[in-house]
């Protein structure tokens, strides 16, 4: 099945800010988190496009080269993506010596290649561009407390590594690759052809090494000639402290591996959900709901943070849906400096099922529209719709 476009997968317009991606990425992210739809394909599939998407446009690199290519350059889709090795991904294609009309026609494609992308010409020497082993991605989930304070989390990846029995070569114990001598280990040879305007040459990967410049004459009986073989490990993986939900952490040299390289893994974050606080970047929020009299009178009480509890002061006449700041008691930045605040959103609760003696009380107490501004606006406004 055909990809999605990444814009349409997160709802968004080619133009979309770096905000605007981050704030569409979590509102989907949110519905569609494997948490809150356990037991859901459709919604697991769902999460995993949207995080996809993400991961490609919240990267200025990778999206700069996506909104040029689109799905070719994908690198979920490793098929010739400069993520896999790096390098000018229009340097494989390269052709020289059109030549036609005469002595006085001579285009040379490959000059052109060159002058654009910075190829060479085939007159100059053509240089093959080997790519490296392939990235590999994978998903790893973080209780919320693991996200803020960071953590070392141990998980177990399948990708290929060098051949043991080989070390790599590719070779039966004993022997070596040689060189091609289709190509004399270039890797390329020309061909030409009688066209219309002349004869045409260009340069193509040889058929013989399939631009491997070498050929295994005796494979390895453990390999089959790859040089790689399928291994799974155990690795610890540092979570730094601060990492949010649907960010990427890339873990140098294990991906997979082949001849020319090893790729890299690219782990994209998913935090649980907290039962008391939600994240807004390093920002910390949470509902406190108070009884009246704590809201009329004052007080102090013990608010959970990400560190411990702190006492936090309820000024006298607080009112519900007020919002208390506490400075410094958010996350941590990820980058080492800085950190996010606490937002208390104050919850005024009014008692229910009182007996007939305590509502005794409270009638007793009951004040007049003095000690109610806003009820006492409101008489003010209501007398000539009377």
């Amino acid at each position: 099945m055909a990809k999605r476009d990444y814009y349409e997968v997160l709802g968004v317009s080619k133009t979309a800010t770096a905000d605007e991606l981050k704030k569409a990425y979590r509102k989907l992210a949110k519905k569609y988190h494997p948490d809150q739809n356990k037991g859901n394909k459709e919604a697991e599939e769902k999460f995993k496009e949207i995080s996809e998407a993400y991961d490609v446009l919240s990267d200025a690199d990778k999206r700069a080269y996506y909104d040029r290519v689109g799905h070719a350059g994908d690198p979920y889709n490793q098929g010739g993506n400069p993520y896999a090795g790096g390098g000018n991904p229009y340097s494989g294609y390269s052709s020289s010596g059109f030549s036609g009309f005469g002595s006085d026609f001579n285009f040379d494609i490959g000059d052109l290649f060159g002058d654009l992308f910075g190829g060479g010409s085939s007159r100059r020497g053509y240089t093959q561009r080997q790519t490296r082993g392939s990235n590999l991605q994978k998903q790893i989930t973080l209780s919320f407390d693991e996200a803020v304070h960071g953590c070392t989390k141990t998980i177990s990846i399948t990708h290929k590594t060098e051949c043991p029995k080989c070390s790599g070569t590719g070779a039966k114990a004993g022997t070596s690759p040689k060189t091609c001598t289709s190509c004399h280990g270039s890797g390329q040879v020309a061909q030409v052809a009688n066209t219309l305007f002349g004869r045409m040459q260009t340069v193509v990967t040889c058929p013989v090494c399939h631009g491997d410049g070498k050929i295994i004459e005796e494979k390895c009986s453990d390999c089959g000639g790859a040089g790689v073989v399928k291994n799974t490990e155990t690795v610890e993986i540092n979570i730094p402290a601060g990492i949010d939900d649907g960010e990427t952490l890339k873990v140098a040299g294990k991906g997979n591996a082949n001849r020319y390289g090893i790729g890299d893994l690219y782990l994209t974050v998913t935090v649980s959900h907290h039962q008391l606080f939600e994240r807004d970047g390093y920002d910390i929020m949470m509902n406190l709901p108070i009884t009246i009299f704590e809201a009329t009178l004052g007080t102090k009480i013990d608010v959970p943070t990400v560190d411990g509890f702190v006492k936090l002061t309820i000024p006298e006449g607080t009112q519900s849906g007020d919002i208390l700041r506490m400075r410094g008691k958010g996350v941590k930045s990820v980058k080492g400096s800085g950190r996010g605040d606490q937002y208390v959103k104050i919850e005024v609760e009014v008692p229910k099922n009182l007996s007939t003696s305590q509502k005794r009380v409270l009638q007793e107490l009951n004040l007049d529209d003095r000690a109610y501004s806003k009820r006492r606006e409101y008489n003010e406004k209501i007398k000539g719709m009377k």
